[in-house]
């Protein structure tokens, strides 16, 4: 029992090492601040750990944890705890105050545009535009058919265009 607990730890360490940032940056996506961002992935990780015996295909930790990070979002939202909110990188060149301003509220726009998709929507939308998960990944994650993530995409790229559209 020891080799496959130590065998779990390795994979647990692993996928933390190769995901553990893009999940808190992707559960920024989905609640107000940082600090609950790495609480849900530690979370996350905690209930990987668990259950880290019954996957089948190792290979499919990462999206197993990526659905993790996604349903605790949602619930934590649910409860009325947090807002959609995406804070971007801090960019090496600074902008003026003028280009600041014009691109938060652009950003600020997309987000509460996102906020309005039905979640399928708006949880590939993320995962495909912002962590860059390919088609296949996606549907892994969410546990959708690749025509199901790719009908997700394309009706939630029409309605942002369509709301930011309107908005302008």
């Amino acid at each position: 029992m020891g080799e496959k607990t130590s065998s779990v730890d390795a994979v647990v360490a692993e996928l933390f090492e190769q995901e553990g940032a893009r999940l808190v940056r992707m559960a920024r996506f989905f609640v107000d601040d940082r600090t609950a961002a790495e609480d849900l992935v530690q979370e996350a990780f905690i209930r990987l750990a668990r259950s880290a015996h019954r996957l089948r295909d190792r290979d499919r930790a990462a999206a197993y944890l990526r659905a993790i990070v996604l349903n605790l979002a949602r619930d934590h939202n649910r409860r009325g705890l947090v807002s959609l909110r995406h804070r971007p990188p801090a960019d090496p060149a600074p902008a003026s105050v003028e280009e600041q301003v014009a691109a938060r509220s652009d950003q600020q726009a997309v987000v509460a545009a996102l906020g309005q998709l039905p979640r399928r929507q708006r949880d590939c939308l993320v995962l495909r535009y912002y962590l860059e998960l390919s088609v296949p990944e996606i549907a892994e994650t969410m546990g959708l058919s690749a025509n199901s993530v790719k009908t997700h995409l394309q009706r939630g790229l029409r309605a942002l265009e369509q709301r930011l559209g309107s908005d302008r």
